[in-house]
């Protein structure tokens, strides 16, 4: 991610762009320039000095109190998610050296429970949108992430770049388009993460889609909601999911999912049961740091094949 200056310029433009006057009680006159706010309507309904909030709107304010973060957000109209955002780029953490850190380690524990699951799909994701370990009836729903290499195991590029996601997910911008928000959350609270500035180029390079919704500097926490998709096995499914924080592990997130009603569970059942035909044995969940997961016949590893059902 570009340096906190830089962020905070192209944050704070964007979403002062996105508000409308009448958003805020505002009258929008005829021959005014701006779609959005102007600098000095923000600061008035912050209760800052013009001057300040054009330093800070400039990038040269790097840090500011808890209580002009707050009335800044509240005078954009920010998100939970996008004052949490705001707070990471003007409190930034101490600089730490990413490079160093050790990989991303499911607990065993964790690892069993998630082969527990047999009706739900479950998996852990790691600060990097990683999939760490996941059960099979996910690999059955998503892909069969527990056989690609160690390092072919991240989720939001397999959404941008894999065919097979795009015909999966009924809504695929609209999920998609979030998970980059996550991203860029991520990215706010680890502004010294080299890995994820080298994701982020990736991603750039590859796919004209995060190019655009990077751009647009949308973020986004992960809680809880409905995903609808179109599985090639199973047909029309809609699943509810919970995000869950682990005790421990903040930097790894539990994603257990269920089907929306009894049908739906019904067809996770039978995308189960196809899955443990259709696929060689495996020992369950597998954690993305190992380097001995088996590994699919290459015109599989994309995703399951409706023929074999």
């Amino acid at each position: 991610m570009a340096n906190n200056a830089e962020e905070i310029k192209k944050f704070l433009r964007t979403r002062r762009d996105a508000v409308r006057p009448s958003q805020v009680g505002l009258t929008n006159y005829p021959g005014r320039r701006v779609p959005g706010l102007r600098r000095e309507e923000v600061a008035q309904l912050a209760g800052v000095s013009v001057d300040y909030y054009t330093r800070l709107e400039q990038g040269r304010l790097t840090s500011a109190s808890e209580g002009v973060i707050l009335s800044i957000a509240e005078a954009l109209q920010l998100t939970q998610a996008e004052t949490q955002y705001l707070r990471d780029l003007l409190r930034p953490q101490p600089r730490r050296n990413a490079e160093q850190a050790p990989p991303q380690q499911v607990r065993p524990d964790l690892l069993r429970m998630l082969n527990g699951l047999h009706d739900q799909p479950a998996f852990v994701l790691g600060r990097r949108n990683e999939v760490l370990a996941s059960n099979e009836l996910l690999d059955a729903l998503f892909t069969p992430f527990n056989h690609r290499p160690a390092d072919d195991r991240n989720l939001l590029r397999w959404m941008l770049l894999d065919p097979a996601a795009r015909s999966l997910y009924l809504d695929w911008a609209q999920v998609t388009s979030e998970v980059v928000g996550v991203l860029r959350a991520e990215a706010g609270r680890n502004p010294h993460d080299p890995q994820i500035a080298e994701f982020v180029a990736e991603l750039r390079s590859t796919s004209p889609e995060f190019r655009t919704w990077w751009a647009e500097r949308t973020v986004v926490e992960r809680t809880w909601g409905t995903k609808r998709f179109n599985h090639p096995v199973v047909g029309r499914l809609d699943i509810t999911y919970e995000a869950l924080s682990l005790p421990g592990d903040p930097d790894q997130i539990l994603f257990v999912y269920a089907g929306k009603t009894d049908g739906d569970l019904e067809k996770l059942r039978i995308l189960a049961s196809w899955y443990a035909r259709s696929t060689p044995h495996t020992a369950g969940a597998t954690e993305a740091t190992g380097t001995d997961a088996p590994q699919l016949p290459h015109d599989t590893a994309s995703g399951p094949d409706p023929r074999r059902a």
